[in-house]
């Protein structure tokens, strides 16, 4: 009797299970492409979301007089991935998007929480 696998048409065995890998580097393939492609916006949209989150975070801090963990309910949706710290001795706040964007805003005198210099 014949295989009916081979009479319908479809492939089984090693020949199938191989192809796996190949969707696999076509998919990261196509993330990385997106990715580049977007760069200039997820770049500008992650140093954008730390430096408000360190400005808001550091006058809720050091003005307000809250704990930094309270202020952390100040973030707006999707800021879930900005992470803040901060240092008492200098009064700063330092916020940071993941592999992306770094600020800090440091109460001044007179002035209130202002941001560091921009590096870039």
């Amino acid at each position: 009797m014949a295989n009916t696998s081979r009479r319908s048409g479809r492939r089984t065995g090693p020949a199938r299970r191989r192809r796996w890998p190949l969707w696999l580097a076509l998919a990261a393939a196509a993330l990385a492409a997106l990715g580049w492609y977007f760069r200039g916006p997820i770049t500008g949209y992650s140093g954008i979301a730390a430096a408000y989150s360190a400005r808001v975070a550091c006058s809720c801090r050091f003005v307000a007089g809250r704990s930094l963990d309270d202020c952390g309910k100040d973030k707006l949706a999707g800021m879930e991935l900005v992470s803040l710290t901060e240092d008492v001795e200098t009064k700063s706040v330092t916020a940071r998007f993941p592999f992306l964007a770094t600020e800090t805003a440091t109460l001044r005198d007179g002035y209130g929480c202002v941001m560091e210099p921009w590096e870039g």
